[in-house]
């Protein structure tokens, strides 16, 4: 029982790092496709609402702690920059799971000043989006003998 309940945890915690995990992670550990689906989207979630409305205070308080003066215009900065005049909030909400880990898109939008309603449901909706592909891709590859899981 308690085995089980730390790998929903461990797993869960690994979906707020980066969504991809819960898939490839979940049917080794004998989850359902939907167990795997909704544990994808609250890993996600959890990542975005935390890193949203924190983002501002990560950035004042706890990257200065690991970065000694932060340059305000670095290449990476540049990059961001870059990808959020060309994508806008839908297209950054779109790549956070494919591209970006939920922390990094969430730190970037919410740098930018995009609006957290519309932040939350987009994120939302394009983590549906990528579950249920990654999910369901895992599943197909698994049936056609290309990923092989303990039982088989």
């Amino acid at each position: 029982m308690w085995q089980e309940v730390l790998t929903y945890i461990g797993i869960y915690l690994l979906a707020c790092l980066k969504s991809i995990f819960p898939p490839l992670l979940g049917p080794a550990a004998g989850m359902s496709n939907l167990e795997i689906i909704v544990i994808t989207i609250a890993g996600l979630m959890t990542s975005v609402i935390l890193f949203t409305f924190l983002g501002e205070k990560i950035k004042k308080h706890i990257i200065p702690i690991f970065i000694k003066n932060p340059k305000k215009f670095s290449p990476k900065s540049r990059r961001m920059v870059r990808l959020w005049k060309k994508y806008g909030i839908i297209g950054i909400c779109f790549l956070t799971p494919l591209i970006l880990s939920p922390p990094g898109g969430a730190l970037l939008v919410s740098s930018v000043g995009a609006p957290r309603k519309q932040v939350f449901i987009y994120m939302l909706l394009f983590g549906i989006m990528w579950a249920t592909i990654w999910t369901f891709s895992v599943d197909w590859l698994m049936d056609l003998g290309l990923v092989k899981t303990k039982g088989n």
